[in-house]
């Protein structure tokens, strides 16, 4: 198939056939053009809240005030979580990536609801300018979690800041809905179930929890806001409520948020591994159940965040059995991936490698995640900086790193373009080396007792924190050098071929960029990715090897 590079080759692509101008993509209903609309403001967000981090990092350089007094860090610490959570990680790979790849990988034009996924977006947009206005304008210092009763009573735009999460949470419903719709009613000819890609089974897992459980994170948070705005005891001990009646309905969306974010993750990992690997994947359907049993799982472990807030002691066990249990599917996938890797002919691309430190990061993640749902340890460290860093690990290690994973392996077809493969390699070994630097100290911090969320700290613990700190700048700098040359590749670099990695999912069977409606004819869905064995090279080793070091041709 010829390339097709913004009017290179024979095809139209659909920035072209979509038409041109800022209208052309304010009113678009093109999957695509959607999900880079999507991507260019999660990446907005991941600037703003880095920068958030960033500043935090540099306060906690030294005991005392460094930089801001201690309101104004209790404020950009809440403008880092909030918008991590809610306006980058939660959506960045199910709005951005899985509107632009899902139709591709299913063999279909566009999702089900076109106009609703065009809605989404522009609630999305909504509740981000609310609730970055709201901390920003109005010095919101709750932290990310608004744990009650300190946000029923505080002063700040704490309503508008919850009112923005409320307004979010439908655009995590909607797209929810629309892949659901998509998955059931849109495959190809041919595409059965159990020859779905695992991207699109990681998807439909994720769209399942945020269409169950973001519905309590919306209740909860609105009946937060008429506590404060109506005076209604519901959180507020003093107005004869319950503080701890919010955790509880905040952990019960919050814990499967955690899988809203991990999920898409894993399922980019289940397709760079396989492509790299030059092998079909290693337990096809133990890894797309292992994914549906997360999901399940998922809500049934919200009280190991609660270990210490004086619930039941039989609760306690119960909570901390099932998340013993969560991690059983979750170490199925890790087993399954390595054993694709097992005499693979491996090659270390710049997607590869990110896939290779998701491994490594998230397993763990994963592990520290086991020593806090003991009881006895978790006594210990709760509340401490080591749950800090097994939050990021499983979090920024996991899903940040499978998102940029996912990011590299898709840009040639979503721009037509390849970036530097050096500079990427460069890019990644930085942000490897960073994020360690940054958050292993954290563990050590953690277990030696320094509490989380606190702007001073005693000086026995000042080196470790200016070790974590100078992470964070190496961790910085890998991200300005990934920006810098994927904007680059937007001018200068090499024609992408349809099929750069050799992969065999269906969004390879077309055009890079692809036309309008994804498919010139309907594509191959005889044979898929996952009935015989091995992915195929690319046609054209040299021009490939020229795209990926050289520059425009």
């Amino acid at each position: 198939m010829a390339d097709n590079n913004h009017g290179h080759g024979e095809h139209k692509s659909f920035y072209e056939e979509g038409g041109k101008g800022i209208m052309s993509w304010v009113y678009t209903l093109d999957h695509k053009r959607i999900g880079l609309m999507y991507l260019v403001s999660v990446l907005l967000m991941f600037a703003l809240g880095g920068l958030m981090a960033l500043l935090v990092r540099f306060e906690l350089l030294s005991p005392g005030k460094t930089i801001m007094t201690a309101q104004q860090y209790n404020v950009v610490f809440t403008l880092h979580g909030a918008i991590m959570v809610f306006l980058f990680i939660i959506p960045a790979v199910p709005a951005a990536l899985g509107n632009f790849v899902l139709p591709l990988l299913l063999g279909t034009k566009d999702v089900a609801f076109p106009r609703l996924n065009i809605f989404s977006y522009y609630i999305y947009v909504t509740g981000a300018i609310i609730a970055v206005g709201a901390i920003v304008g109005g010095g919101v210092d709750t932290g990310w979690t608004f744990y009650t009763p300190y946000s029923s009573g505080t002063s700040g735009s704490v309503v508008l800041m919850v009112f923005g999460a409320f307004v979010l949470g439908f655009s995590s419903i909607l797209t929810g809905l629309n892949f659901i719709a998509t998955t059931h009613k849109l495959r190809a000819p041919g595409m059965t179930w159990s020859r779905m890609p695992l991207f699109c089974w990681g998807i439909y897992a994720t769209s399942l929890i945020q269409v169950l459980a973001t519905p309590v994170l919306a209740i909860t948070l609105l009946m937060l806001i008429i506590e404060r705005v109506w005076g209604v005891g519901i959180f507020d001990p003093a107005k004869g409520g319950d503080a701890v009646l919010f955790q509880h309905f905040f952990w019960f969306y919050s814990h499967p948020a955690v899988y809203i974010m991990i999920l898409p993750g894993m399922a980019i990992i289940s397709e760079i591994i396989p492509t790299f690997s030059k092998k079909a994947i290693f337990g096809y359907k133990a890894i797309g159940m292992s994914s549906v049993a997360i999901a399940i799982i998922g809500f049934l472990v919200w009280g190991h965040h609660m270990f210490v807030s004086g619930q039941s002691q039989f609760a306690s066990m119960v909570f901390s059995f099932l998340t013993f249990l969560v991690a059983i599917p979750s170490g199925i996938k890790v087993f399954n991936w390595t054993a694709t890797m097992y005499k693979g002919s491996i090659t270390l691309e710049t997607p590869m490698l990110y896939a290779l430190s998701f491994l490594f990061l998230f397993t763990i993640g994963g592990l520290t995640g086991l020593f806090l749902g003991a009881l006895s340890v978790n006594v210990h460290l709760t509340d401490t900086y080591f749950v800090v860093a097994h939050f990021h690990y499983v979090m920024m290690g996991g899903t940040v790193i499978a998102f940029y994973g996912g990011v590299h392996y898709w840009w040639p077809k979503m721009t037509g373009r390849m970036y530097n493969e050096k500079l990427a390699r460069l890019a990644c070994a930085l942000v490897f080396i960073g994020f360690n630097v940054t958050f292993l100290t954290q563990f050590v911090l953690g277990s030696k007792g320094m509490p989380r969320r606190y702007y001073d700290y005693l000086p026995q613990f000042q080196t470790l924190h200016q070790v974590s700190t100078v992470g964070s700048w190496i961790l910085g700098l890998g991200f300005l050098i990934m920006v810098s040359y994927l904007l680059a590749s937007l001018k200068v670099g090499a024609l992408a071929p349809a099929n750069p990695w050799g992969g065999l999912t269906l969004e390879w069977q077309t055009s890079s960029p692809p036309p309008l409606h994804n498919f010139e004819k309907q594509p191959n869905t005889k044979i898929g990715p996952y009935d015989y064995g091995v992915p195929i090279p690319p046609k054209k080793p040299g021009t490939l090897e020229g795209a990926v070091h050289g520059t425009s041709s």
